[in-house]
């Protein structure tokens, strides 16, 4: 039986003020959450983050479409149907919102309380236990006005996670915390979802914490668009300002023709346009997109060779005169296994290009036992593919090891496995590009 999505938000449209003051905020949102993810908000101040986050966590009344929060309907729902779903959820805002009149363990035992989960003798115990693992254990019996900003941020973060809520919704939670605070307080909510299936929708414009997310959307002008859509936007965007700004005009023969204050403006206009296309390229150069594409290439390489009725299935990535194992099951990853170009089945199809099917391993010459000995694994058949970059170059080879049932791999099995590499042979190329851009923009950075 499948689980619903925790979050499911269709045709979400929102607006404030009436009549000639109305101004649209969000237009047609349709989104969904599955349980225990985590996905991170992303986009300009007043692209509409925020709203979207109170019209998700039943604090604002919908007033137009579908949004489903943790089993119930919101648009439409009475006070009660809310509140109860509310008391579900934690919440972390910028403003802190605690009670000054109340200690920082008193605060977060409220949030502890409104769920009616936790006993009132385990209520102390656990709220205390929060605040130590937020790094403010000294400070239990502080009222807010005795802590910092950035304290009483983890006062409120401890609130919202104190519960263990089947859903937490964070507003900036990192913007008042430094890196090593910051990066604590993600890590206790990654736990929550990874430990207790607690799903997270969190809004922030921390870069450092992206990583953080299975996946990141970006709100704006309202309108909800996926990483790569946003990257590509702001690309498109750069190259088509420049080009209407030019008029397709040779950009010697502009600078040539402009005194000192038309050479500043340009200057001014195109370094602001470059900031743009960095902040867009960075998007995608980013630790979380690199993560998710790592996760996910391991990922679906498992189950080819489960589909496939495979021992094994791997890829290795041409490096040099040299293979690289990349994704295998069960290989240490500090243990760094490469192959001469040329040698071996696997070296011998990223050299030719083309595809080998071998019955017998130890019976064929072209098979190189010293993996083998390496891994401590035996190598009955093979079936090893050519993977191609997008300039029809071999630039990787996958691999697949021995079929569970003892027999040599088939011509079916062959096409299948061709049919699937395609796509895995994009995702590859992407992570792969996406890695050199990293160690070249370290490089530079580091002169």
């Amino acid at each position: 039986m499948t689980i619903p999505a925790p979050i499911s938000v269709t045709g979400l449209n929102h607006s404030f003020g009436k009549g000639s003051l109305r101004k649209q905020i969000l237009f047609d949102i349709t989104t969904e959450i599955p349980q225990g993810e985590i996905v991170i908000v992303t986009g300009p101040s007043g692209s509409g983050k925020t709203t979207l986050l109170t019209l998700v966590g039943a604090l604002r009344s919908t007033q137009e479409g579908s949004v489903r929060v943790l089993g119930q309907e919101l648009c439409g729902a009475k006070p009660a149907t809310l509140e109860n779903v509310r008391k579900q959820i934690g919440f972390i805002f910028q403003q802190h919102n605690l009670l000054n009149a109340l200690s920082a363990v008193q605060n977060v035992e409220l949030g502890a309380r409104v769920t009616g989960k936790i006993s009132r003798s385990e209520l102390r115990k656990r709220s205390e236990q929060m605040l130590i693992a937020v790094g403010l254990g000294e400070r239990i019996h502080h009222n807010p006005e005795q802590l910092s900003g950035g304290q009483r941020q983890r006062v409120a973060i401890a609130r919202a996670l104190v519960g263990e809520p089947a859903m937490l919704l964070a507003d900036e939670p990192t913007a008042s915390l430094d890196k090593q605070s910051g990066r604590e307080v993600v890590d206790r909510m990654k736990f929550l979802a990874r430990e207790h299936g607690t799903t997270i929708l969190l809004v922030t414009h921390d870069n450092r914490i992206l990583d953080i997310a299975d996946r990141i959307v970006h709100l704006e002008d309202g309108h909800l668009s996926t990483f790569t859509e946003s990257v590509i936007a702001n690309n498109r965007l750069m190259m088509k300002t420049l080009a209407d700004n030019r008029k397709k005009q040779e950009i010697e023969a502009v600078v040539e023709e402009l005194d000192e204050t038309g050479f500043h403006n340009l200057l001014e206009e195109i370094t602001d346009e470059s900031q743009k296309f960095l902040k867009g390229t960075a998007l995608a150069n980013d630790m979380a997109f690199k993560s998710m594409l790592s996760r996910g290439l391991t990922a679906f390489t498992h189950k080819l060779g489960q589909l496939l009725n495979a021992d094994r299935s791997s890829l290795f990535l041409v490096e040099g005169d040299s293979l690289l194992l990349k994704v295998a099951r069960d290989i240490d990853d500090d243990n760094e296994i490469r192959i001469p170009l040329g040698s071996g089945i696997a070296g011998a199809v990223a050299q030719n290009g083309q595809a080998i099917n071998i019955p017998d391993a130890y019976a064929d010459d072209r098979f190189n036992p010293a993996v083998d000995k390496q891994t401590g694994y035996r190598t009955r058949s093979i079936l090893c593919l050519p993977v191609k970059n997008h300039q029809g170059e071999v630039f990787a080879v996958a691999q697949l090891l021995n079929r569970k049932d003892g027999q040599p791999f088939d011509q079916a099995d062959e096409a299948r496995f061709a049919g699937f590499i395609e796509s895995i042979g994009v995702i590859f190329e992407t992570l792969e590009g996406l890695s050199i851009m990293s160690q070249r923009a370290g490089t530079n950075g580091s002169g």
